[in-house]
């Protein structure tokens, strides 16, 4: 979609910027009856849509009257808030830009109810202006968030501030509530290392933990070992003592070769570089540390283990791990010795933060549980009184590392990408609204061209959400279809629908008209959690027996059925005897469908509101974004009866209506819908 026109800004919206990438707009409003939402009117080039030549749906064009919704919350943090890279840097939010590699969690398979660290991209990174807060734990930290943002806790996640979200009074931290996550970070790195140059006493230090780790170092690949012989071969470079230097010999079948003086022709090594120093400095340990991780070093499960064969090297380590301040056990490992880190994955952080390996390998944290600890309980939380620019971004897990705990963000909506708008808090409060569409739609459906397919509405975001009460949109595209002869359907769970019912007949008269409601369940809490902000399973039933009350065969799509929780007999028997008895024609049930991204936000969700099926549904969506195929045949063999019982299983309009992508549900190969 292409936008024109001039930008011009509503005159009773105050101090509100133009969106640069968006072409067309004419004015920007923030109505009073939607708070915290703003609309950009604008006028489209063109009002249909071709559906990819890939799709398998029934139809080939689509009309979108909006692009954006208002369901959805707004998490941010302060600019200088650090987020914790998958090879264990840091970089403030404000500076982290799509691609990115951050570190998050995913539910731990081995451990039923636990999380553990993942990298995962950024999707999306964008800015907002919001009222600040200041969080503060007992290690010291403080984190300016907004009060809507939410942290992971030991009781699941909670807002920074008290308030009310959309199913209603929204858990909040308090004094004592202990986050999870890694704790402190480094504030300032040992001699200002990890971004500027190493100091002299560092380098030497660090070649020294590479000779004296007995060469040939072994690496997992030759592409980590190149990450220390480049460290290596720069210091020698720099180095003072360039006729004594260690050499580099490469790297053979996989393997490091450092050769130390000494080794090399007994020569004598006056500047010390494999040498004991006698009164190592901190810069001098913190090197040394940094070269034998490089070269003897392993991580797994967020603990780091050195091994050596040489007492000495090992008891020079102990020496360097107890002046930095860092705790260690010394272990056996088979023929050698081991000196393991402890402290677990904080203490894992804290060593890479002061030590700076070269190896990306030694750094990560991957597969690392998530833990927390009284240094992370909440002992102050404040607003401060003033707004400023806040940051958020979505990654792939939904969560990211921010100053040492479990922050959790935005689940992205690509489909506003394309618009200059970002996919997270724009999609939920930047509502573009296509005012000319009816206008537009009708000059291309007079094109000799058009040949009158079929045409769907509800296929990306709904046509009849809130917006559509102020705009009324949906007359002007009606009539132009049906002036046009093109035949149409229409799948939603707003019951704006019903005001255009008298449209809706006159244009039956002319061509056919598909009607179709979403109706997922009937318990009105779990639809609350599910669906905020969509309107109530009975309201949505009424508006199909007004559909039908009006002469028209009304489907009802039941979905999604959750596995575990809204599928058994009992559960199904009732919303299709209420969909029945509303005068549905037909009604077609269809399992949850988990895409990436989704399937994250899902699962988090049922870890806090059902944490007892997380594993089951681990294992029945073991396969990815589909359940698996024993249960579809459950599922189907289960209602396949119940539609008989209650006259729903006739095959009518419904086959033509297909769910909104943005409002819950979106079919997927005839099979499965999946959850946005």
């Amino acid at each position: 979609m292409r936008w024109s026109g001039q930008q011009v800004l509503d005159d009773g919206v105050g101090d509100m910027p133009a969106l640069p990438g968006l072409r067309g707009l004419l004015r920007t409003v923030r109505p009073p009856e939607f708070a915290g939402i703003t609309f950009h009117e604008v006028e489209a080039r063109s009002a249909l849509n071709r559906v990819p030549g890939t799709s398998r749906m029934p139809f080939t064009w689509t009309v979108n009257p909006y692009r954006g919704c208002s369901h959805a919350c707004v998490y941010c943090l302060a600019g200088a808030t650090r987020v914790l890279l998958a090879d264990g840097g840091v970089r403030p939010i404000a500076e982290l830009r799509v691609g990115d590699v951050v570190l998050g969690t995913e539910p731990d398979p081995a451990r039923p109810g636990a999380r553990r660290y993942v990298p995962t991209p950024v999707l999306a990174h964008w800015a907002t202006r919001r009222p600040a807060h200041t969080v503060r734990l007992a290690d010291g930290t403080a984190l300016v968030t907004s009060g809507e943002h939410r942290f992971l806790t030991d009781r699941g996640w909670r807002h920074v501030a008290p308030g009310w979200c959309r199913s209603g009074r929204r858990p909040h931290l308090r004094a004592g509530s202990r986050l999870l996550g890694l704790g402190r970070l480094v504030a300032d790195l040992v001699s200002g290392r990890g971004g500027g140059a190493h100091p002299a006493a560092y380098r030497r230090g660090y070649l020294c933990g590479l000779v004296r780790s007995d060469g040939p170092a072994v690496f997992p690949s030759e592409r980590l070992a190149l990450e220390a012989l480049g460290r290596a071969h720069h210091y020698t470079a720099v180095a003072e003592a360039a006729p004594t230097r260690p050499v580099v010999a490469g790297v053979e079948a996989g393997r490091m070769v450092l050769v130390a003086p000494a080794r090399r022709a007994q020569r004598p090594d006056p500047e010390g570089i494999a040498r004991w120093p006698l009164d190592p400095d901190d810069d001098w340990c913190a090197g040394f540390l940094a070269g034998c991780v490089d070269a003897r070093g392993s991580v797994s499960g967020g603990e780091l283990r050195i091994e050596h064969e040489d007492e000495e090297v090992l008891g020079r380590v102990a020496g360097a791990l107890h002046r930095l301040g860092f705790g260690f056990v010394v272990e056996l490992a088979g023929r050698s010795r081991a000196v393991r880190l402890a402290g677990g994955v904080p203490e894992l952080m804290r060593l890479v933060h002061c030590v700076d390996p070269a190896v990306g390998a030694r750094r990560r944290l991957a597969g690392a549980p998530v833990e927390g600890g009284p240094e992370l309980d909440v002992v102050e939380i404040r607003a401060t009184g003033r707004e400023m620019t806040m940051y958020d971004i979505t990654t792939g897990t939904g969560d990211f590392v921010a100053e040492g705990v479990i922050s959790h963000n935005c689940f992205a909506r690509n489909s506003h990408t394309y618009l200059d708008l970002d996919a997270g808090a724009d999609f939920d409060t930047q509502i573009v609204v296509k005012t000319n569409v009816a206008r537009v739609l009708e000059k291309e459906l007079r094109s000799p061209r058009w040949r009158r397919e079929q045409v769907a509405l509800g296929t990306n975001t709904d046509p009849y959400q809130r917006a559509e009460g102020r705009y009324r949109l949906m007359p002007g595209i009606i009539r132009a279809l049906a002036r046009s002869g093109t035949p149409f359907s229409i799948l939603t769970k707003g019951t704006v629908l019903q005001r255009d019912l008298p449209d809706l007949v006159a244009a039956s008269a002319d061509v056919p008209v598909g009607l179709g409601v979403s109706v997922a369940l009937l318990d009105r809490a779990l639809q609350e959690s599910l669906e905020p902000g969509a309107p109530s399973p009975g309201a949505r039933l009424d508006l199909v027996r007004r559909i039908t009350d009006a002469g028209f065969e009304c489907g009802v799509m039941v979905a999604p059925v959750l596995p575990l929780l809204t599928d058994s007999e009992e559960a199904l028997d009732a919303v299709l005897g209420r969909i029945a008895a509303a005068g549905a024609s037909g009604a077609t049930v269809l399992a949850l469908h988990l895409r990436p991204g989704t399937r994250e936000w899902f699962l988090r969700w049922l870890e806090q509101e059902h944490a007892e099926l997380v594993e089951p549904y681990a294992h029945l969506y073991r396969r990815g974004a589909y359940v698996d195929p024993d249960y579809r045949r459950m599922l189907a063999a289960r209602v396949a009866p119940l539609l008989r019982r209650h006259g729903l299983d006739r095959r009518k309009q419904v086959r033509e209506l297909r769910p909104p992508e943005q409002l819950v549900p979106t079919v997927v190969a005839g099979e499965q819908l999946s959850l946005l």
